[in-house]
């Protein structure tokens, strides 16, 4: 049995710097294909503006990027740290993914981005835009590999547990590598990336036009980021329907918790817009629905059923019962490997081994443990419903926001009304919004598979190291300490770069930078 403080302790410290290090990680993703695309325009059109462009809101970039590599360092140390039993139970499936994005993707993207600063005067325009675009490149696989290993997580496909290791063993690695839970997140963790960089621009053009600061840089930026926003938003929708899509076949006690269904509803299942979860009576009380919604997107279907929460609490009894026997059947293997019955016995349910393993929380011997046992176990995998259910409701509502934002930024750019002073303000006052969605994501997929660290395989209290709660304090107060730093020093080289400008040494020649009323511009210092 573990110290259950130290599993907690172990879990903030992770969730203090997973969420840390992703404040820049969408930035990082989607500026560096805004800058492709701004090089690409000056490469075919030799006009300087869109040089400059590019250089500036690459400044920017790389101020991002050196934070968001420093900080995501420190994440792997602690599988090593923190979570020592986690990484020798599945190092040999966890660890491929993460050693191809460190020695392709990473490598890839540091090599690319020194050729993107240093390579303006010693390449051609074309052999630099070719730089420019494989930098997004590597950027994106970064993020592939990383969402692979942390789908698998999810999912724990082209693998299986070896009783003679006591590890999950990879058996199909292209299964691992096309994992649909994995792809699923790709592709939406990306596109949030990408409108998270599109607001970065769209906001920032909007200080400088608010200010008459830089006014034909500013509105090309805010044109740039209007289009690519626009499609991006649109597609962190269809591409988060798809993620939900997928939770219907592989995590359907998460799907029910953000949906605070706590019955099976007749099919197709309706989608609660609003309501109370209540964990005690087990309903959701004051609720207003929308009938088919929900089993229209989950299954694709007016017939396919989306599950309760209560029926899959009987499920899961029903499988720790299961994996008792496997348990059971294990230990007896490791006493005598020959023994043919055993291996039958763990052969025939295996699959429920990690159910079993959920008795561990309070008895040290999963044999031992009575039916209240086993029925509280079972009710441990369920999440925390109100969490998920309103954070879900939070980062689907900004989704739409962003949509709309995008929608009136392009319909303004397209009839060159850029100066439009109530947009520009709105589009300044909703600069942190994508970062609020993106962590509202991140604890929807990873507080939602609680109380598991791999899905149905090993429980998250297993997988920490023997710490004391004291060691565990002191890392916390230092990595807070060190990381309250680096956020200083992020925002004020940000601002710094920003108030600047595109021009720091003066604005281009037959460029009239002079304010004419309306904000009074900040100094360039």
């Amino acid at each position: 049995m573990v110290d259950m403080t130290v599993v907690e302790l172990s879990r903030w410290q992770f969730a203090l710097t997973a969420m840390y290090h992703f404040l820049f990680v969408p930035l990082t993703l989607g500026l560096s294909i805004i800058l492709a695309i701004m090089e690409s325009v000056y490469v075919m059109t030799g006009r300087q503006v869109w040089r400059d462009m590019t250089k500036f809101w690459g400044t920017l970039f790389g101020i991002n990027f050196v934070l968001g590599v420093s900080t995501g360092i420190t994440m792997e140390f602690q599988f090593g740290m923190n979570w020592s039993y986690y990484s020798h139970y599945v190092g040999d499936v966890f660890g491929a993914p993460l050693a191809i994005e460190g020695l392709m993707a990473f490598f890839l993207e540091a090599t690319l981005v020194g050729l993107f600063f240093f390579g303006w005067d010693r390449m051609s325009k074309r052999g630099h835009l070719t730089a420019t675009w494989l930098m997004a490149l590597g950027t994106n696989l970064s993020a592939l590999w990383i969402l692979i290993a942390n789908g698998w997580m999810q999912n724990p496909v082209g693998s299986e547990f070896n009783p003679e290791t006591m590890r999950m063993e990879v058996t199909d690695f292209m299964a691992v590598l096309f994992n649909p839970v994995a792809q699923a997140k790709f592709v939406h963790t990306v596109s949030a990336g990408y409108v998270t960089g599109a607001l970065f621009v769209l906001a920032i053009s909007a200080f400088f036009l608010l200010n008459r600061r830089f006014v034909g840089f500013a509105k090309r930026s805010m044109t740039v980021a209007a289009a690519f926003g626009l499609a991006s938003a649109l597609s962190v929708v269809v591409l988060g329907d798809e993620s939900g899509y997928a939770l219907t076949d592989n995590q359907k006690m998460k799907l029910a918790s953000l949906e605070a269904m706590w019955h099976t509803e007749p099919a197709p299942a309706p989608l609660t817009l609003i309501g109370f979860p209540n964990r005690d009576t087990q309903e959701t009380e004051h609720a207003i629905s929308i009938p088919w919604v929900l089993g229209l997107i989950s299954t694709r279907s007016l017939d396919g059923e989306v599950e309760g929460i209560l029926p899959l609490v009987e499920q899961a009894e029903s499988r720790i019962e299961n994996g008792v026997l496997a348990y059971d059947a294990m230990m007896r293997l490791r006493e005598d490997p020959d023994n043919a019955d055993a291996q039958a016995q763990f052969e025939s349910a295996r699959d429920d081994l990690g159910y079993a393993m959920l008795l561990r929380r309070y008895v040290a011997d999963p044999r031992e443990a009575g039916p209240d046992l086993i029925a509280q176990a079972a009710m441990d995998t369920v999440p925390n419903v109100a969490v998920m259910f309103w954070s879900f409701r939070f980062m689907a509502g900004l989704g739409f926001y962003f949509i709309a934002l995008f929608g009136t930024a392009f319909v303004l750019s397209s009839m060159r009304k850029h100066e439009t002073r109530w947009f520009l303000k709105l589009a300044l006052v909703s600069l942190p919004l994508p970062w609020v969605a993106a962590e509202l994501g991140w604890l929807l997929a990873e507080y939602g598979r609680q109380p598991w660290i791999i899905e149905g395989v090993l429980p998250t209290f297993e997988g920490v190291s023997s710490l004391h709660p004291t060691q565990m304090i002191m890392t916390i107060v230092g990595f807070t300490a060190l990381y309250g730093a680096l956020a200083v020093v992020e925002v004020m080289l940000m601002i710094k770069y920003v108030r600047k400008g595109p021009y720091p040494d003066g604005p281009p020649r037959g460029a009239s930078q002079k304010p004419q009323g309306g904000f009074v511009p900040l100094p360039a210092e």
